[in-house]
């Protein structure tokens, strides 16, 4: 998302950061990333962003995991066939135990795998802008494009009022 020069912008106040993801978004910006130390849900609603895909990672490993466990122990009972009582080798009723301490298994597993894939983690370096304040009490915004985009987006954040503007 973050490809080429860019400048940051370094607000104190809540308010003006919306504002200026508003504007940004009103003149055609689409590569731009803001920091926050807070989760804020006037943020959220400002970037309107969509659903994270992270539950289709939790619905492929719930399935796989059902298919896993199922298929394990019909497999463990075809190879060691202990009939107990004239019952049938594969019996589903206990069955249903193993497949679902799966599904919940791998559903969690492929879960925490999807969030750290989705979220580009491990991150060797520093995010393109981030200033430590960010994490303390500040929020930011970096807007990256062109000349002319960098331009026009200085002029934005001078206009809502941002405390500091440096280039990236």
């Amino acid at each position: 998302m973050s490809a080429g020069p860019g400048v940051v912008a370094v607000f104190g106040q809540l308010d003006a950061t919306v504002a200026t993801i508003g504007a940004l978004k009103q003149r055609g910006f689409a590569n731009y990333r803001v920091y926050t130390p807070v989760p804020r849900p006037e943020l959220a609603d400002a970037l309107a962003q969509k659903t994270s895909p992270v539950r289709l990672f939790t619905l492929f490993g719930a399935l796989c995991g059902t298919c896993f466990g199922f298929f394990y122990a019909i497999a463990t009972s075809l190879d060691w066939p202990l009939i107990t009582g004239g019952k049938p080798i594969i019996s589903w009723p206990p069955f249903i135990v193993i497949g679902f301490e799966t599904t919940i298994l791998l559903g969690a597993l492929i879960t925490v795998a999807g969030m750290f894939l989705l979220a580009g983690l491990p991150r060797l370096g520093r995010a393109p802008g981030y200033d430590p304040r960010f994490s303390d009490d500040k929020f930011g915004v970096v807007a990256f494009g062109g000349p002319a985009q960098l331009a026009e987006a200085r002029e934005i954040f001078t206009t809502n009022g941002a405390e500091e503007i440096k280039d990236v």
